[in-house]
């Protein structure tokens, strides 16, 4: 039985250091080993190098950008996973959106992974993703005991929004994407007048 090749995701990028090339093709080996009974190699490579472009443009820490992608690019192919019921993962999922993905929703998904523990699955994203978590955020979760300085901003997509059970959306407004058939729920969550832009 001969064995998959494992995507060589950084022709794609020969500029990139050594050390960022190296990481990325680790990336791709690992994405390659949970999804490639699923998936073949040309879509892994593609959900990755995407990844990896959205994240390159903006990052403040390019040394970051083939962790950040590789993070990025395991949740879509998860997401494309479920709504292609290539997988049967009956726990349920929720997406929560706002602008920046950088406050509202992180603190939102972080309450959930808190709460919720193993009992379900929660993804955020942004019509505008910022380039970084905002530190008051951080600063504010990390005081009741909820760490959110791993997570990052990001985009969704339509895998994203399709594969999630409930979508919660928290000022997107009219960019916030609707499926029909599809469960939402709108907070109305406004920044205090005085305080920093933790909700944005």
């Amino acid at each position: 039985m001969t064995e998959s090749p494992v995507p060589l995701a950084t022709h794609h990028h020969p500029d990139l250091s050594i050390d960022s090339q190296l990481a990325l093709q680790n990336a791709a080996s690992r994405l390659h080993a949970e999804f490639g009974e699923h998936f073949g190699d040309e879509t892994i490579e593609r959900f990755l190098n995407s990844a990896y472009n959205q994240f390159a443009s903006r990052a403040t820490v390019p040394n970051f950008v083939p962790l950040l992608a590789e993070r990025w690019a395991h949740q879509l192919l998860t997401a494309l996973a479920r709504v292609e019921s290539r997988v049967t993962d009956a726990k349920p999922t929720v997406l929560f959106l706002c602008t920046h993905n950088a406050g509202r929703s992180q603190m939102a998904l972080g309450f959930f992974n808190h709460l919720a523990g193993d009992n379900g699955v929660a993804w955020s994203g942004g019509s505008e993703p910022g380039n970084e978590i905002n530190a008051s955020a951080i600063q504010v979760m990390a005081e009741g005991g909820i760490d959110i300085a791993r997570e990052f901003p990001k985009p969704w997509t339509d895998e994203i929004v399709q594969a999630a059970d409930v979508v919660v959306t928290m000022g997107c407004g009219d960019a916030c994407p609707f499926f029909p058939g599809k469960r939402y729920e709108n907070w109305e969550l406004r920044r205090p007048p005085h305080g920093p832009a933790v909700f944005d």
